[in-house]
């Protein structure tokens, strides 16, 4: 026999007894593992004590979908590894190489053109409204964390102190000096931004592991002070009554110096909300034209040659220890404005509004949509904020929905949802088309 025709032979099937062992063993883990997590749980009893409480029909069902999933896998792919660069059809891979480069310059707009009419489209909608402020919220983040993840490669997990240093910077100065928050905007991302010079020097020789375990200390170390420090910022109570932003000194109420009453509208709060829209979405964009401008600049360089070799980078001369201050402070500038907006919109904040949990999900938008992608972060935003929101229904089940899809996107998109982009400099001689 050829070996062509051994090649062209199909491979021998995973014996059924095999794949029923192993889904066995599965299922016996997952029973472990879920167990506590699902099938116990407790609920206020009649006297206001916890009592246990068991949900064994979820529990079975989850046993059952590991059991069937362990089965299956195991009779298609026996013990082997999953290939994860699935590899498309023959005309799907053209239609994707032919529609792949377009599809960046038509989705841009689109996605700009829908974000400024989204407030028309969504008018009487004050929940979609105030969905598309977290959004863009997030998004801001995002492409703020960006600099500091995507673009120079150090992984930060307290960046969430960048965003309560803002948010308090501006509660704090709006109070006691009673400023408007078109002043606070930039003095709350100045003082973030001096907040990650202050972060930067301790962790300019740390990298990887060593670099997120400081940073998310950091985080911590922000949280608890503010948490602690009742005389300045409240502790647990927070700060209320925070003063909101107004349309160039006209306040949006129902008297008759009111936003409403000048422009000869009928008074809606709903106003307020559309204003704080395209407040956010203003930063938004500022923020994004920022960071691409930055990347063609030397120090955009600079970040993107010490994320790929910091050793290389010295030896090519860059002061690494610039470049690092740089990446955390433009970092925790944008941050702050976040912060800043956070906290004029809610008009209360408090240290539970800072966790290490918010920190998680910006740092998985970044990688979800692909480290140094802008539209890949804002399209990750959307689908994972949306996600939540879509599956709140399902609160007991939207976690575990939510780490399976992660699990895939590392699975099959390792580098995330936008993982191409155009070098930020080409050389002399690069001519369009060429590779």
């Amino acid at each position: 026999m050829t070996t062509c025709d051994q090649t062209q032979m199909p491979a021998r099937r995973f014996p059924v007894a095999a794949a029923l062992k192993d889904a066995v063993l599965a299922a016996l883990v997952a029973l472990g593992l879920f167990a506590l997590m699902i099938g116990l749980y407790t609920v206020p009893g009649p006297t206001g004590q916890l009592v246990a409480t068991t949900r064994l029909q979820s529990l079975a069902i989850i046993v059952g979908v590991v059991f069937a999933g362990a089965f299956v896998r195991a009779l298609l792919f026996g013990r082997e590894p999953i290939a994860p660069n699935l590899r498309l059809p023959a005309p799907l891979l053209a239609l994707k190489e032919r529609i792949a480069p377009a599809l960046g310059t038509i989705l841009v707009p689109a996605l700009l053109g829908f974000a400024l009419l989204a407030p028309a489209l969504f008018y009487n909608d004050r929940y979609l409204l105030d969905l598309s402020i977290l959004v863009l919220t997030y998004v801001m983040l995002g492409w703020g964390l960006n600099i500091v993840v995507g673009l120079a490669g150090l992984l930060d997990l307290g960046y969430v102190a960048f965003y309560a240093v803002g948010a308090y910077s501006y509660a704090l100065l709006a109070q006691h000096f009673e400023l408007s928050f078109w002043i606070c905007l930039p003095l709350a991302g100045i003082l973030a931004a001096f907040w990650g010079i202050l972060l930067g020097f301790p962790v300019l020789r740390l990298r990887g592991d060593y670099l997120a375990i400081v940073t998310m200390a950091f985080g911590e170390i922000i949280r608890l002070v503010l948490l602690n420090w009742q005389s300045f910022t409240g502790g647990p109570n927070g700060i209320s009554s925070i003063p909101r932003p107004s349309f160039f000194g006209i306040p949006f109420n129902n008297e008759e110096n009111g936003f409403a009453a000048t422009f000869g509208l009928e008074f809606s709060s709903t106003h307020r909300i559309v204003f704080l829209y395209y407040v956010i979405l203003a930063l938004a964009l500022l923020t994004n034209w920022v960071t691409l401008r930055l990347r063609r600049l030397p120090v955009g360089r600079a970040w993107e040659a010490m994320r790929e070799d910091e050793i290389a980078c010295r030896s090519l001369g860059i002061n690494t220890t610039n470049t690092k201050l740089t990446a955390f402070s433009m970092g925790a500038m944008f941050g702050g404005f976040a912060g800043a907006f956070f906290a004029t919109r809610q008009g209360f904040i408090s240290p539970e509004s800072f966790t290490f949990g918010e920190s998680a999900l910006v740092l998985a938008i970044v990688v979800l949509g692909g480290m140094g992608s802008q539209l890949g972060i804002a399209i990750a935003a959307l689908v994972m904020l949306a996600g939540f929101e879509v599956l709140r229904e399902f609160e007991q089940y939207r976690m575990l929905v939510f780490g399976f899809a992660m699990v895939a996107i590392m699975i099959w998109r390792p580098r995330g949802l936008v993982s191409t982009r155009d070098p930020s400099l080409y050389l002399a001689d690069h001519k369009k088309g060429e590779s």
